[in-house]
């Protein structure tokens, strides 16, 4: 109701602005918040667009190419994303990967990577799952895999430099699990642990000793002598005796853990070994670099060659997924889990 009294008021302003689109809400309040763009824009007035009316909008917009149109895609990509990624587990993974791989995840690579990312800062323990379904996207699309590599080192160093505990340590489980899939570089794993040891305190111990029982067993087989350098240090932060009880007695937990081979923590369990060890595409990413994270590609924007590009997708996906790919997946159902960020 308030938006056609507001409209018939700004007459001029609503020249001046034409097509009004959808936003999601938080996107509007994070761009108004940045004075990216004027608050009152947007179609749904801050309010939740339920999958139907989005589809029901959809289909009332005739011009393919439209700005309004193209906005309408980009949230329905960004709901069947988020539907796919929180449905993911063991069982369901290689569904879940074809189902993803029939969404445009070029187009929305960031909001794949946003996804994954936030299901795992809400679930660290099922970063093997987020990884796994990572690799295998990853050996098709290295881009995608990068990014997510980028924005977790990214998310690491701001963790730490900020003392947060809880999020270093969430962090570090995803970490751990893209060395295990070989999505990262095994050096990144040394610096990680060289960075967090050269000044040690009883949380940063413990990120370590997060850190290598996760990926330790891939560690001893990539590069032995890096495993044992992190061990050797730890030996001599126990004999300093300077953390605390509880920490030592978890560096001593660590040591029986590796004296069993890992055994306990294979580096990828048999069902989400998903990937030849020669297909993957390994990302060098290091610690100190100036990361490029692609911020933009977070948010909506124009596309003057959307339909060109849309098309360009749709061979991708037959390339990957075969020609019977072209059967549009369910995802009428994802709209109950879908918590946008």
């Amino acid at each position: 109701g308030g938006g056609g009294r507001e409209e018939g008021g700004e007459k001029g302003a609503a020249e001046a602005r034409p097509r009004k689109v959808i936003e999601d809400p938080y996107e509007t309040a994070a761009k108004t918040a940045s004075g990216v763009v004027a608050s009152g824009a947007g179609k749904t007035g801050g309010l939740y667009m339920p999958p139907y009316k989005l589809a029901q909008m959809m289909s009332g917009v005739d011009d393919k190419a439209s700005a309004q149109y193209q906005r309408m895609t980009w949230e329905a990509l960004k709901k069947a994303i988020n539907g796919l990624v929180n449905k993911v587990n063991v069982s369901n993974i290689k569904a879940i990967v074809v189902d993803l791989l029939k969404q445009n995840v070029i187009r929305g690579r960031a909001l794949l990577v946003r996804s994954l990312m936030k299901a795992q800062g809400a679930s660290p323990n099922f970063s093997r799952i987020y990884a796994a379904l990572l690799a295998v996207i990853n050996t098709k699309m290295p881009e995608i895999g990068e990014l997510l590599v980028k924005r977790a080192v990214n998310q690491f160093n701001r963790a730490y430099r900020r003392h947060d505990k809880v999020v270093c340590n969430g962090v570090v489980k995803l970490i751990a699990a893209l060395v295990n899939q070989q999505l990262v570089h095994e050096l990144l794993a040394l610096q990680l642990c060289i960075l967090l040891l050269e000044t040690p305190t009883d949380d940063s111990v413990e990120t370590v000793v997060t850190f290598v029982t996760e990926c330790g067993a891939a560690l001893a087989e990539v590069s032995p002598q890096a495993l044992n350098s992190i061990f050797e240090r730890l030996r001599s932060i126990l004999h300093e005796g300077a953390i605390d009880k509880r920490v030592q007695y978890m560096i001593e937990g660590l040591y029986a853990v590796r004296k069993s081979n890992f055994a306990d923590y294979p580096a990828v369990l048999p069902e989400l070994d998903l990937v030849e060890a020669e297909d993957q595409i390994t990302h060098e990413v290091s610690l100190d670099e100036q990361l490029d994270l692609e911020e933009t590609l977070d948010y909506f924007t124009f596309d003057p060659d959307f339909e060109a590009n849309e098309a360009a997708y749709v061979r991708v996906r037959r390339e990957i997924l075969g020609d019977d790919s072209d059967s549009e997946s369910g995802d009428d159902d994802d709209d109950d889990d879908d918590d946008d960020d």
